[in-house]
């Protein structure tokens, strides 16, 4: 039987943190589907237009090894649904949501993996110039 796992982000400024979490997802399944928010979504929950827009951040994390499927998430109140949709076992995420998702429990096991020390793409993006466009 396999094992599906699904996990969520935004994977703005992509970074080894992110990475790691996705590599880390993987290993506790046999496929991985990956919840990319759309830039609509992205600017409602970070009051941010993303650096990167939603096409090429899915496309860029499809194509690592470790991802098998990738889709939009357009809405936060969906994940029950995505969950259902993607056939999800498992639902991965950071540490830093740690108790947010225990909703799904009902549903998927879920797991919240440790964030990788000292890399946050929050200060990745406060530590680049004002755009002067």
């Amino acid at each position: 039987m396999t094992t599906r796992v699904v996990t969520f982000g935004t994977f703005d400024a992509l970074h080894v943190g992110h990475i790691n979490l996705l590599i880390r997802a993987r290993a506790l399944g046999d496929h991985l589907s990956v919840g990319v928010s759309t830039d609509a979504l992205t600017l409602a929950k970070k009051s941010r237009e993303p650096l990167v827009a939603e096409d090429v951040r899915a496309s860029t994390i499809a194509r690592l090894a470790c991802v098998d499927e990738v889709f939009l998430e357009h809405s936060l109140d969906a994940k029950r649904a995505y969950l259902v949709e993607h056939r999800a076992d498992i639902l991965v995420m950071g540490d830093d949501w740690e108790g947010r998702f225990d909703e799904f429990a009902d549903t998927v096991r879920v797991v919240y993996l440790p964030r990788t020390p000292g890399i946050s793409t929050t200060d990745i993006i406060n530590s680049l110039p004002p755009n002067e466009a």
